[in-house]
């Protein structure tokens, strides 16, 4: 073999070989005008600021968390009940509400009523929030109901004032500015059987969720992926993610993200631009779920909701 072709031979085996081991084409996300791609973020971003002082899941106006014993758990104004609520329109013993071998029932005192205003006269059984007709109860300016973890026994008294001062005031923190270049194509990769995955919460308990699978995406040059939560009632992929901004700029914690489902290809489409505050950045009456260790990225994730800068949060 001449050198010339000794050389051709050697050309045609490195590129086989870089064609070999370079990566799969990764499609784009569906390309969308800088104009809708805007207005899409402020309608959502709007929307999102409305929800955070509706009740019942508006963070922003809950007021109190208690977490249930067996037993009897007096609730109302005075010195000696277990759940104390501190308003001028509560009574000393509302009631009391009683947690045994799983059931929980309301045996009411005074000014106790159902959703709809009409009084609680008689005992009442009480359906947590993850059940299909939770019970909402109204006490004074105050609502509250049953709140359940997945994966833990645990049950809290959940309380919100319909009179919250920062309804009709209140703003979300700020955010980075919105770009289509935090808008990625990820592919869902399938666990051959769903997984349940043990979270720790911030009340120093734990959660559970269950995941389908995982998100693969590439950022900064190299592939990343995120834990995607999701059982068979989710219109959507649930992702909790930690990144490097949590140092400075974003929740210490890590944020939350909603991803729609992958199409026929198994792709999907992630928006960091929508990734947002967990309940517990507006109030510490909640139990947040962290990420699991498998969403903490090497990326920093310049998008989406910062913490806020504001102390009254």
């Amino acid at each position: 073999m001449t050198s010339f072709n000794r050389r051709i031979f050697a050309f045609v085996v490195i590129s086989a070989l870089s064609s070999a081991c370079a990566p799969e084409p990764w499609p784009e996300p569906p390309p969308v005008s800088e104009e809708e791609f805007a207005a899409s973020h402020a309608e959502w971003h709007a929307y999102r600021e409305s929800r955070q002082t509706v009740p019942p899941s508006g963070p922003v106006i809950w007021i109190g968390l208690w977490e249930l014993r067996e037993g009897a758990n007096t609730v109302g104004a005075g010195d000696e009940v277990s759940i104390l609520l501190a308003a001028n329109d509560v009574p000393e013993l509302a009631g009391t509400i009683r947690m045994e071998d799983g059931a929980i029932t309301l045996e009411p005192n005074e000014g106790f009523a159902s959703e709809d205003g009409t009084p609680v006269e008689t005992v009442l059984e009480l359906a947590h929030d993850r059940s299909e007709n939770p019970t909402l109860l109204r006490l004074g300016s105050l609502g509250m109901r049953i709140h359940s973890e997945r994966g833990t026994e645990r049950l809290w008294l959940r309380v919100w004032d319909e009179e919250h001062p920062q309804i009709g005031s209140f703003t979300l923190p700020p955010y980075y500015p919105v770009t289509q270049d935090w808008r990625v194509t990820a592919r869902f990769e399938p666990y051959p059987e769903p997984r349940i995955f043990e979270l720790d919460d911030v009340t120093d308990g734990q959660v559970e969720n269950e995941s389908p699978g995982e998100l693969a995406f590439r950022a900064a040059g190299r592939e990343h992926r995120l834990v995607a939560f999701a059982s068979p009632t989710s219109s959507s992929f649930f992702v909790s993610l930690w990144d490097s901004t949590a140092v400075v700029n974003t929740y210490q914690g890590g944020r939350y993200l909603r991803v729609p489902f992958a199409d026929s290809t198994g792709f999907t489409t992630i928006d960091f631009n929508r990734t947002y505050n967990p309940p517990c950045v507006f109030t510490q009456f909640s139990v947040c779920s962290l990420p699991p260790r498998e969403n903490r990225l090497a990326l920093a994730v310049t998008a989406g909701e910062q913490r806020p800068t504001d102390s009254t949060y």
